[in-house]
This record gives C-alpha cells, sequence and structure tokens, in this order.
C-alpha cells in the first residue's frame, strides 16, 4: 500500500512555526547586542529556523490538517523547535569556561585535532537540547550548576526563560493563529493540547479563539511581572529585580521552574513566595473557566467539578504535607514557614510548575513522598500544566464508584457524568488506557535510568530513579536527591540525559501524537 499521510502538508505548517520562532529569539538577540554580550549565537539560531521554516513552507500548498496530519504536526512542531532552542545554548558553550555545563571544545576538535574532545561535544550537544526541551516543555529540569547561574550572559538566561513561556502556551497559540482558515485543524491542534472540547464552543472561528487564550496568556504574564516588580520597588522583596520579576512571570504562568537563581524561590523573601502562589494556580486552570470568569460569568467555574476536585487535591496534599513538617521533631520553622513552605512546594509540584521555596529533599521521608504522589495529579485539562491531569483523575474516581456500586447493584444503569454531561464508555475507556500507558513507560524510563547509572558507575538510588523519572515523564522539573531543587540533573549518565530528553517530549505532548506515529496503520489507508 502507498503512503497515505499527507506528511506535506504537515511539515509544511512546522515550517510556518519555525519561522516565526525568529521573533522571540530576537529578544535576547537585542538584550546581548545592548549588553555587549555574544550575538552570534542567536543569529545563528535565527538564521536556521527561518531558512529550515521557508524550505518546509514550500513543500506543499495544501493548508488542509486531517486527523492523522493533525498528529504528525504536533509531534514534528515540539520537536523541531526544541532543536532550534537547543542551538543558543550550544553555540554559548564554545567560548564558556570548561567549568560550564554548556562547555564545548568543537573548536578544539575540528582545528587542533583533539579526538579525545568527542564525548565532551557529544555531551555539550546531549546537554543543550536537554535545557532546551526541558524549557519548552515546561519540565524546569536543568543540568545548569552553581557556576552557570552566575556567569551565563544576561541573554541566555532570557532565552532559557523565554522558550518555557513560549512551551507554556504560545506555541500552540501561533500555530492555531497561524490556522485560521482551518477550523478542523486548528481545533484538533488545540483539543490535542487542552484534551477540552469546550475550546470550539468560545468562537465560531478558531482563530478568535487563538486571540482569546493568547490575550489571557500575556495578560496573566503582565500581571505577574508587575506584580513582582511592585514588590521590589515597595521594598518588600530586594532580590526580585526587573529581571528577576520578567523571568518568573514567566515561568509562574507558564507553570515551567526555571529560575535565573539557584536557590529557585527561596532566593526571594517570604511576600514574594506568596506572591507566586495565585499565578502558579492561574497557568494550572482551564483557560477556558478564565476566559468565563473575564466575561463575567462566574457560574460556569462553580459548576466545574473538576476545578473542585483539582483545589480540593491540592488542600488535602497541602494539609497532609504540613502536618508532617510539623509533627517532625527535625524541623524547627516557625507556623507561618511551615504552612508557607508546605504549600508552596505542594502547589509547585502539582502544578507541575517545579519551584522551590527551600530544599524539600532535607524534608523527612513521609513528606518527600506526598510530593512524590503529587507529581503524578497534574493541573486541568487546557491549562499550561503537564502530567496526567485532574480531569482523568476525576474520571477514573467515578468511573470506580461507578463499577463498585454496579457490583452491588448489577441491574442498576449509572452513567458517568461530569456535571450534568454524561461520560461516554468510549472515552472513559480511553482515559483508563492512557493512565495505565503513563504508568508503564514511567516504570520502563525508571528501570532504563537505574540500568544506565549501574553501567556508568553512576551512584542512583531506586527513588532517586524512581522520582527523576517521574519528574521527567511528567515534566515536574525538581525531583529528590541528585536531581533535587537545588541540584541538577548533570549527574546523570549522557545516555540517560538523552533518553530523559526523549521522554520529556513524548511526556509534553500526551503520549498519543508520538505513539501513534510508530503504528504502521496510521501511515497506510
Amino acid at each position: 500500500m502507498s503512503v497515505r499521510v499527507d506528511w506535506r502538508s504537515s511539515a509544511s505548517l512546522t515550517g510556518t512555526v519555525l519561522k516565526w520562532l525568529a521573533v522571540p529569539l530576537a529578544v535576547p538577540l537585542v538584550l546581548a547586542a545592548i549588553e555587549g554580550e555574544a550575538a552570534g549565537p542567536f543569529a545563528v539560531a535565527i538564521a536556521v529556523t527561518v531558512v529550515v521554516g521557508l524550505s518546509m513552507e514550500r513543500l506543499s500548498d495544501e493548508r488542509e490538517l486531517g486527523h492523522r496530519e493533525a498528529f504528525l504536526m504536533v509531534a514534528i512542531t515540539w520537536l523541531g523547535v526544541a532543536v532550534v532552542g537547543a542551538i543558543p545554548f550550544f553555540l554559548a558553550g564554545l567560548d564558556a569556561d570548561p567549568e560550564s555545563s554548556f562547555y564545548n571544545p568543537l573548536t578544539e576538535l575540528v582545528f587542533a585535532g583533539e579526538p579525545s574532545a568527542g564525548p565532551v561535544v557529544l555531551g555539550a550537544l546531549v546537554d543543550s537540547l536537554f535545557e532546551s526541551t526541558s524549557g519548552l516543555t515546561t519540565t524546569g529540569a536543568t543540568i545548569m550548576t552553581g557556576w552557570d547561574f552566575e556567569n551565563q550572559s544576561a541573554a541566555i538566561m532570557l532565552w532559557r526563560q523565554l522558550i518555557q513561556w513560549l512551551g507554556g502556551l504560545g506555541i500552540l497559540v501561533v500555530a492555531i493563529g497561524l490556522l485560521s482558515n482551518l477550523m478542523v485543524g486548528g481545533a484538533q491542534l488545540m483539543e490535542t493540547e487542552s484534551q477540552t472540547r469546550d475550546v470550539r464552543k468560545l468562537t465560531p472561528e478558531i482563530e478568535k479563539t487563538a486571540r482569546i487564550i493568547w490575550g489571557l496568556y500575556v495578560g496573566i504574564t503582565v500581571a505577574a511581572a508587575a506584580t513582582f516588580y511592585g514588590l521590589h520597588l515597595l521594598g518588600l522583596a530586594p532580590n526580585m529585580d526587573l529581571f528577576n520579576a520578567i523571568s518568573h512571570a514567566l515561568t509562574s504562568v507558564a507553570t515551567a521552574g526555571f529560575s535565573p537563581e539557584p536557590e529557585s524561590a527561596g532566593a526571594f523573601s517570604p511576600i514574594a513566595q506568596w506572591s507566586m502562589l495565585p499565578f502558579m494556580l492561574l497557568g494550572a486552570i482551564n483557560f477556558v473557566l478564565l476566559w468565563y470568569l473575564v466575561q463575567g460569568d462566574f457560574e460556569r467555574p462553580k459548576r466545574s467539578e473538576e476545578l473542585r476536585f483539582f483545589l480540593g487535591t491540592i488542600a488535602v496534599a497541602a494539609t497532609l504535607v504540613i502536618a508532617i513538617l510539623w509533627i517532625d521533631g527535625e524541623v524547627t520553622t516557625s507556623v507561618e514557614e511551615t504552612v508557607r513552605h508546605g504549600l508552596f512546594n505542594v502547589v509547585s509540584i502539582l502544578t507541575t510548575t517545579g519551584y522551590a521555596s527551600m530544599d524539600f529533599d532535607a524534608w523527612g521521608p513521609g513528606a518527600k513522598h506526598v510530593l512524590f504522589l503529587c507529581m503524578f495529579v497534574g493541573g486541568m485539562a487546557g491549562s499550561t500544566t503537564c502530567s496526567i491531569k485532574s480531569l482523568r483523575w476525576l474520571v477514573i474516581g467515578k468511573g470506580l464508584y461507578r463499577n463498585l456500586f454496579t457490583s452491588a447493584h448489577p441491574r442498576a444503569v449509572r452513567p458517568v457524568r461530569l456535571g450534568d454531561a454524561v461520560v461516554d464508555e468510549d472515552t472513559i475507556n480511553q482515559i483508563f488506557s492512557y493512565v495505565l500507558l503513563a504508568i508503564v513507560i514511567f516504570f520502563l524510563l525508571t528501570v532504563f535510568v537505574v540500568a544506565d547509572a549501574s553501567r556508568s558507575g553512576t551512584v542512583v538510588s531506586e527513588f532517586e530513579a524512581l522520582a527523576a523519572s517521574a519528574s521527567i515523564f511528567l515534566n515536574i522539573g525538581p525531583a529528590f536527591g541528585m536531581a533535587g531543587p537545588m541540584d541538577n540533573y548533570a549527574g546523570f549518565p549522557t545516555t540517560t540525559r538523552f533518553v530523559m530528553v526523549i521522554m520529556m517530549w513524548v511526556g509534553r505532548i500526551e503520549i498519543i501524537p508520538v505513539l501513534v506515529l510508530l503504528v504502521p496503520a496510521f501511515w497506510k489507508s
């Protein structure tokens, strides 16, 4: 049989996205020029993304995306943007000090004939791709050491923040905006990301929907930056200068987690940490519900079972952590500090933001295991968060209760409902299948992390491997042990970091758009 998927259309639309990636890349380019820093890494990245984007765009004049073409575009777009995003990190490593995580002795290898530099160059390539993919997928896991935070250029650090903001919702909305005439294709892309069909109902045209989502996203980001910098101007957050305010606004709303500070949110005052909480929560709430709130419709959010479930899960998890910390005899913090650190880190992990108000790796086993379980929850569908998502767990809970009820009452007919709507059985089965598949992949990644660490002589405990695998695949960011909130992933073998890059990509676009490409029937009629 001949291949039936119109891959040229998918590649063409991906090319359009890559072409426009030059716009955000121009921001750190301008900053580098102003600060007198190396602008070459960004100039090269802009040239590459424009040339490649225009070349791909010309592959097809057909702008209609079918179901399979939409899957293909989602997968290759996220991968392509991650590769382009890695170029500044990789090229910045050419002039970096050997202490830098991005150090890249490519010049010595090519011009001085030092083959021993090969593994270092390969490591720099993997690390650059790791940092870029982690940012784009809003994972927030880093390979940067404390030295890097102090010595990287302002332009590189800004790009590190920007790529997270783009990954939160920007890339998706730009793609939909460019597909203004593709009602079906554009809506499919949004549904792939948000897992909600309500997005079609916002407006009759997907272009207007994209503008609404984009406006909300920008508006919340600006509000966050103004709040953070306002605290600085009032003398309440001395470290929250303009750069930090913008950087943390970009990543709070994107629920991403990269911070220009090696101590993450712990580098700031308590009031600054409290001010980050509402913006992490806003990023984790379904943007469709936020749109209704902006329109003055408060009844729709009140009726949302998922919103109640999401907020209730946060309340229960935070209460558990705070109680465990308070009971723990080794914890000597005040009541306010205990409540703040417990609530902040639960919200950060559960919303997949990945900030840390303190080194929670120093907590006792009970509190750490609650945080580990929070990694598997995630925010609401249609938000910037990752992980399994609250909606799926809500449907699973209702489905399990329905099964128990019908076991006791075999003749009863009891459909699963979300609000007034009945959830069809196919959807329930798909959700159960998705969660099972996610857990299987998580365990397989854990086995690989342990086996590869043993092969390379790296010491990794079972809990460290479990937490790092969950954090990477579910796009959380920090984990425990060597991947703790005040540490980084540089200690894992190069092969492990490369596999983690793939897993961040697979997890961010929710598995199916990648795995479906491996099915022969996908490519043939």
